[in-house]
């Protein structure tokens, strides 16, 4: 099969050993970053399967008119940058892992590193060191500190393990079944919204971005949070309420925040206004992003491509596309 691979900016996965199931078809791995349908349609107009590197390029209907050849998208995970619809109308088949009862140990292992870097001031530290001012402040021990998570599922389960072994106690928010599962799991399910936001030193938003979650975190949310606390978010910018956070930040609760995540990606203005912001330390999107997960996420994908190719897809989203193939 002819196959594209999108986004894959620092050309990883040829060096990955999941790439080797790619032998025998032919592969084409683009490590830019492209939006415009002009230039995309041209550059994937041959393509059969695309493969997708998480959510960094739309899959939209005015694409997919533009590829006729393409039968089949593989990735791996949520797809709301995906229109199904459009896939199934032109009779392109989706296939996503969902990976059920998988954490990705990369994104809990980062919040852990945000969270610690937050409480002990690590870059503005280092940033203190490397100007010749030695200490720039005084950090908190995250030990006997509450830690929140809004959302309790896989990622936010594993973060709730490293919170043991740091000595926080773990208080829980969310819907109704993430807070059955936390109290199954012996956590600490506050009485209300506003004393879970008002209880805790550090709150870790671990839910998916849905329409029912878009904005799900309110500004009245930000305003319970105990003053000089930490709002850290590895998950979606927008389960955030438009320019709320900036507001909080900026009124002093959060007293900080610790972003893996933004509305806009890529991030590329060193003036935005949270990026720039004194209360703010952040990453790039890199929850997900190292060679071990991505070898495991990608191989997943590949093998998507191989059942394709050999008669049996898997992990279908619409397999109603296929009588419209």
């Amino acid at each position: 099969m002819k196959i594209h691979i999108l986004d894959d900016w620092f050309d990883t996965l040829r060096g990955l050993p999941s790439f080797a199931r790619m032998q025998g078809h032919e592969v084409t791995v683009w490590t830019d970053h492209v939006e415009n349908i002009d230039m995309l349609a041209d550059r994937l107009s041959g393509a059969e399967a695309l493969v997708l590197f998480r959510e960094r390029t739309p899959i939209t209907a005015a694409l997919l008119e533009r590829l006729p050849h393409l039968r089949l998208i593989s990735q791996r995970g949520p797809y709301p940058h995906v229109d199904v619809t459009a896939c199934t109308r032109h009779g392109v088949l989706l296939s996503s892992n969902m990976s059920a009862g998988l954490p990705s140990y990369a994104a809990a292992e980062l919040t852990w590193g945000l969270i610690l870097a937050a409480m002990r001031q690590i870059p503005q530290q280092m940033a203190s060191l490397r100007a010749g001012d030695w200490q720039m402040g005084v950090g908190r021990t995250l030990r006997g500190r509450p830690l929140g998570l809004y959302g309790y599922g896989r990622v936010s389960g594993v973060v709730a393990g490293y919170a043991r072994a740091f000595g926080m106690p773990v208080h829980v928010w969310g819907s109704d079944a993430a807070q059955e599962r936390a109290r199954a799991d012996g956590l600490f399910v506050p009485d209300s919204r506003e004393a879970f936001f008002g209880g805790c030193d550090v709150i870790s938003l671990h839910v998916k971005l849905t329409p029912q979650t878009r904005g799900i975190i309110t500004a009245d949310d930000l305003a319970q949070m105990r003053a000089g606390s930490v709002l850290v978010n590895t998950s979606r910018a927008a389960l955030i309420a438009p320019g709320a956070l900036l507001d909080g930040l900026n009124a002093g609760r959060p007293g900080m925040a610790a972003l893996d995540v933004f509305d806009t990606e890529p991030l590329t203005d060193p003036a935005d206004p949270l990026m720039s912001h004194p209360h703010v330390i952040c990453t790039p999107h890199i929850g997900y992003v190292t060679e071990d997960e991505l070898d495991m996420q990608f191989g997943d994908i590949y093998d998507q491509i191989n059942a394709y190719a050999g008669g049996a897809p898997i992990h279908l989203v619409n397999p109603e596309a296929s009588a419209q193939a």
